[in-house]
């Protein structure tokens, strides 16, 4: 892996495990064994590192929430999307954690950050409408956006929810799922009867998860 590679990926971790206020360029050096020197010519401050992961982000929604077309409608291609919407959570957690500070920061990321959520809100409703078409889940086409956006909003916000809403502020995956199984228990309002059990075997798997989680980190 290229040293830049290995910046951005060590940066990442470092963010996630101590939060983004607490890391300095100093303490990413450090960790990766090499001079801020070394840093500094592939990086001009912190702000260009998360920019860089941002991009990693980026990536991630691109490609993890594109709408299916000609696919039957399973427990599978369901579990796909909402292992997307846990992956973006958990592996960029930390500017989730405090998103409204680093957005304020540097106005060139939020640019990047409005543009790509208004993006991945727009396949969002795609899906959506796709499920509805395929009678997965009945709703009126005008309650599509509204939905998709909630769904954004829970994913967005809830680490900083769980943050200032809990005595014990550690973010583990557990918290994360806990969040999965209100968006599927928003879903599940919309469900037809003939795809209700479907999404009460998502329910049941993502559970199985979180207590499997919650019980690692007892």
């Amino acid at each position: 892996m290229k040293t830049r590679d290995k910046i951005i990926h060590a940066s990442l971790e470092l963010f996630n495990e101590h939060g983004e206020r607490t890391i300095t360029t100093n303490h990413i050096a450090a960790h990766l064994g090499i001079s801020p020197g070394n840093l500094y010519y592939h990086f001009r401050n912190k702000e260009d590192i998360i920019r860089s992961i941002f991009a990693l982000y980026e990536s991630h929604l691109e490609t993890g929430f594109q709408p299916y077309e000609g696919e039957p409608v399973n427990i599978d291609l369901l579990i796909g999307y909402f292992d997307a919407m846990f992956y973006a959570m958990w592996e960029f957690r930390f500017m989730y954690a405090n998103l409204s500070d680093i957005l304020s920061r540097d106005s060139e990321l939020k640019a990047l950050y409005l543009n790509a959520q208004q993006q991945v809100l727009t396949r969002s409703s795609h899906v959506l409408s796709k499920l509805k078409q395929d009678e997965v889940i009945t709703i009126e086409n005008d309650e599509i956006p509204p939905l998709a956006e909630t769904i954004r909003m829970i994913v967005c916000f809830w680490i900083s929810y769980k943050q200032t809403h809990s005595p014990d502020t550690k973010i583990t995956k557990s918290t994360l799922y806990e969040g999965l199984l209100r968006i599927l228990m928003l879903s599940k309002a919309y469900s037809t009867p003939s795809s209700r059990a479907t999404f009460v075997r998502l329910e049941q798997h993502y559970q199985e998860l979180a207590t499997t989680d919650a019980t690692k980190t007892d």
